[in-house]
């Protein structure tokens, strides 16, 4: 797992998957999350604006994010 320390007490889940590395661009974690293809905590999240705090786990591509 890797973890993925954020300065803020949330971040939306678009803007974690480009900050953790996991996508690219922003307009690539708009697709993959409309898709279906992020996982929160165990389920499927199609909420691009989705508040994570700490200790979220985020799955996506084979690799799982935790947020600290």
């Amino acid at each position: 797992m890797i973890e993925v320390s954020v300065e803020t007490d949330i971040i939306k889940l678009d803007a974690f998957l480009k900050w953790s590395g996991a996508v690219s661009m922003g307009s690539e974690a708009k697709i993959v999350i409309q898709e279906g293809e992020v996982y929160l905590n165990g389920e499927v999240c199609t909420q691009r604006g989705k508040k994570l705090k700490k200790g979220d786990v985020i799955e996506f591509n084979g690799e799982s994010y935790k947020v600290i």
